[in-house]
C-alpha cells in the first residue's frame, strides 16, 4: 500500500529538519463542530509558528496522506461519512476507496513508515474496564510495541482502566517518561494518581533518552506522560464525581461494549458544561507545544 507524503514533509525530513505527526480522529470523531477544526488548525499553525513541519495523517479515498493539505483537514472534519480507521482498517479503506481519521495506533504506524520520529496525541488508549474477562484493549498498546518514535500524550482518558494500562505498557516494554512530573496524568486532570519511576525535564533529555533507544534498538515508542496544564485541567473534585455518576447511568442504562467510552465522555461533557471539552483541547494544545520542542531538540 503505498503512502502519500506531501512535498513539504518529504522536504523537511530530507533536510534534517523537524516534523510532528498529528492524527485526525481528534476532528474527525473526538471533537463536536466546530472545535474539532479548530483544534486541528490550531495544532498546525502553533507547530508552524515554532519552526516545526506539521504532519497530520489520514486516509483520503483509499490512501494514506502524511501531511494533509489545509482543504483536505476542513473537508474531513465536515465529513459525516468519515470513517474511524484503526492500522487494521488500513488495507480494507485501500481497497474501498475509504477517507477518513487515523487512531494513535494508525498514525504512528504511517508517521514511522513516512520516516517522522516525534508525534503528538489527545491520549492514547489502553486497556478497558473489564477487560480480564471481555480482552478489550486499544490496538494502539500493541502498535507502540512496535513502533519506535516519541508519543507525546496525556496519558490516557480517565474513563479507561489506568492501573492496568500502566501494567501493559510495561509488560509490553514500552517506556513511560513523565514530562516534569513523576505522576502519571490522567487526560482531563494533571494527576490520575498513579506514580511513575522515570521523568525528564527538558526537550533535549527526552531526545537523548530517544537516541539511546534506538541505539539499543529497543523497537517500541517512547511515551512522554505531558500532563495538562494544572489551570486548564477539570477540577479534580468535580471529575471524580462525574466519572462515577458516568458510570452508574452507563449500567442503569445498559450501555455496553464499543458504545461505553463514547457514552461516559458524552456524559462527562455533558454534566461539566463543555470543561471536560475545554481541558480536552488545552492537554492536546500542550502535548502539540512539547512535541514541537522534542523534534527541534531532535
Amino acid at each position: 500500500m503505498a503512502v502519500t507524503v506531501a512535498p513539504e514533509v518529504r522536504d523537511a525530513l530530507a533536510d534534517g529538519n523537524p516534523v510532528v505527526a498529528l492524527e485526525s480522529t481528534l476532528f474527525t470523531h473526538g471533537l463536536p463542530r466546530p472545535e474539532n477544526l479548530a483544534a486541528a488548525t490550531g495544532a498546525e499553525r502553533l507547530l508552524r509558528d515554532r519552526g516545526v513541519v506539521p504532519a497530520t495523517v489520514a486516509v483520503i479515498g483509499g490512501t494514506p496522506v502524511v501531511g494533509l493539505a489545509p482543504s483536505s483537514i476542513e473537508r474531513l472534519a465536515s465529513d459525516d461519512r468519515a470513517a474511524k480507521l484503526s492500522l487494521r482498517d488500513l488495507p480494507i479503506a485501500a481497497a474501498r476507496g475509504l477517507s477518513g481519521g487515523t487512531t494513535v495506533a494508525a498514525t504512528a504506524f504511517l508517521a514511522h513508515q513516512a520516516g517522522i520520529r516525534v508525534f503528538a496525541t489527545g491520549g492514547v488508549g489502553g486497556v478497558h474496564h473489564g477487560a480480564s474477562t471481555s480482552f478489550d484493549e486499544s490496538a494502539d498498546l500493541l502498535t507502540l510495541a512496535s513502533t519506535p518514535l516519541v508519543v507525546v500524550s496525556a496519558g490516557v482518558k480517565s474513563v479507561l482502566d489506568v492501573p492496568a494500562t500502566l501494567e501493559r505498557l510495561e509488560t509490553l516494554s514500552i517506556p513511560v517518561v513523565g514530562y516534569v512530573t513523576r505522576r502519571f496524568p490522567g487526560f482531563y486532570v494533571a494527576d490520575s494518581g498513579l506514580g511513575l519511576d522515570h521523568s525528564a525535564d527538558t526537550p533535549e533529555e527526552v531526545a537523548a533518552i530517544f537516541r539511546a533507544q534506538r541505539a539499543l534498538d529497543v523497537p517500541s515508542a517512547l511515551l512522554v506522560a505531558n500532563p495538562v496544564p494544572a489551570d486548564e485541567q477539570l477540577d479534580p473534585e468535580a471529575h471524580q464525581r462525574v466519572l462515577a455518576e458516568a458510570w452508574e447511568a452507563a449500567a442503569q442504562q445498559g450501555i455496553s461494549g464499543h458504545a461505553t467510552t463514547p457514552f461516559l465522555l458524552d456524559h462527562i461533557r455533558r454534566a461539566t458544561g463543555g470543561r471536560s471539552l475545554e481541558a480536552n483541547v488545552a492537554a492536546y494544545r500542550n502535548n502539540v507545544a512539547v512535541a514541537a520542542e522534542i523534534a527541534k531538540a531532535l
